[in-house]
């Protein structure tokens, strides 16, 4: 029996560092990205036969949510994702355990307040219901664009991830619904307004200029990066493909597809 146990005991040390480095090999010329549909994704597209001709495959894979495209790269799926903005990437270090890092910005998606029934931040009438991402990142960052709006103030402390009990004054007596992010364009009928992310407002046809109450300034911190885990952000296929989002051929179709500002394009 202990023979057994003792043959069965050194397979499995013999087994396992060959199984952790097979998990961590990455094939040098195929970059597998993660990525939300639109603007993420659509822009992926858009570089994949620029990185052919320099000798790398570029295979997308869609996600709809923010929390599996990091869990994937964290497990050695991807080689990166394309979703997330800075603070957001943090938060997910923070919690998760992971250890990704920014290996290029390449655009900001404005925020912006939205209404089926308001044609103004003024005319959101006391008692209003207003609905907010429910992630930690995202939640903070809508509250902070709704006291820059002048609706709330939060606390002195409250910093990037606030939430509602930070709010140290509501004179208007709005009632705030935590939603999953990518529900906020469905649910948007439901409530008096909403505040939805950029990725989530372009495909429902929401132009934040256009169509937003009010709409986060250009200088927001919230950059959308290029995330792979910590060690790969200088490998040749992860720079290659940051130069091509930065790109002359991304820049005229951002120009043309977005020219209200929906997609911020950063140095």
């Amino acid at each position: 029996m202990k023979k057994f146990v003792v043959i069965a005991i050194a397979l499995i040390v013999l087994a396992f560092p060959a199984f952790a480095s097979a998990a961590k090999e990455s094939d040098p010329n195929v970059i597998k990205v993660g990525a939300t549909p639109d603007p993420h994704g659509v822009l992926l597209e858009l570089v994949k036969d620029n990185l052919a001709e320099e000798g790398y495959d570029l295979q997308i894979v869609e996600f709809t949510d923010y929390v599996t495209p990091n869990e994937a790269l964290a497990s050695g799926e991807l080689d990166a994702n394309y979703f997330q903005h800075l603070p957001y990437m943090e938060s997910a270090n923070a919690e998760r355990g992971y250890h990704l890092v920014n290996a290029g910005g390449i655009h900001i998606e404005p925020l912006a307040l939205y209404s089926n029934d308001y044609d103004s931040v003024e005319a959101i009438p006391d008692g209003a219901t207003i609905a907010i991402p429910n992630d930690p990142t995202n939640e903070g960052r809508a509250l902070l664009l709704l006291q820059s709006a002048g609706l709330i103030k939060l606390a002195d402390d409250a910093g990037l991830e606030a939430v509602p009990a930070d709010i140290a004054e509501n004179p208007h007596n709005f009632k705030f619904t935590e939603i999953e992010a990518a529900s906020l364009p469905r649910i948007l009928p439901d409530v008096d307004a909403a505040v939805i992310n950029g990725n989530y407002a372009i495909p429902a046809g929401l132009i934040a200029t256009r169509d937003g109450l009010f709409v986060e300034g250009a200088d927001s911190p919230y950059v959308n990066v290029i995330a792979v885990n910590e060690g790969n952000q200088d490998l040749p296929k992860i720079k290659a493909l940051v130069e091509a989002l930065k790109g002359d051929e991304v820049k005229a179709y951002v120009a043309e597809r977005y020219p209200n500002g929906e997609v911020v394009l950063v140095d």
